[in-house]
């Protein structure tokens, strides 16, 4: 029973010598064209509609840009207007807390001098007329 047994080599099938079906390449190539082509149309067409409203986006908001620009040009108007009238209004009120300048203070609100001041007063002085002087 531990007998030996011829080897017998597996059986190859016999070759069917029968040609292979022809795939239709052309008809492949010119699908996958087609396919290229559509995908490619609409990436343009997207890209087209995309720019489109970034244009009409841009349309819209350019004339708001400028009007934000001629108000923001007025806002700059005031301010300056507005940092001088701050630095005058400052000057005043340093020299009103100014003790060395009290009195020349009160003086210019009340118009009162100090008894030891002579005011001053210049008054037009009148040119004698000619008829006058010439009378006897």
């Amino acid at each position: 029973m531990n007998a030996f047994q011829p080897s017998q080599f597996p059986q190859q099938p016999t070759p069917q010598h029968r040609p292979p079906a022809p795939r239709p390449k052309r008809h492949l190539r010119q699908r996958s064209y087609r396919l290229m082509a559509v995908e490619v149309t609409a990436k343009i067409g997207v890209n087209v509609a995309i720019s489109a409203a970034a244009a009409a986006a841009l349309v819209q908001l350019i004339p708001h840009h400028l009007s934000q620009q001629a108000k923001l040009r007025e806002v700059h108007v005031e301010v300056k207007q507005m940092e001088k009238r701050v630095s005058d209004l400052q000057e005043k009120l340093s020299r009103n807390l100014d003790p060395l300048q009290a009195n020349s203070i009160r003086q210019e609100q009340a118009f009162k001098f100090e008894p030891n001041q002579i005011p001053i007063v210049v008054t037009k002085q009148e040119q004698p007329d000619n008829e006058t002087s010439e009378l006897p």
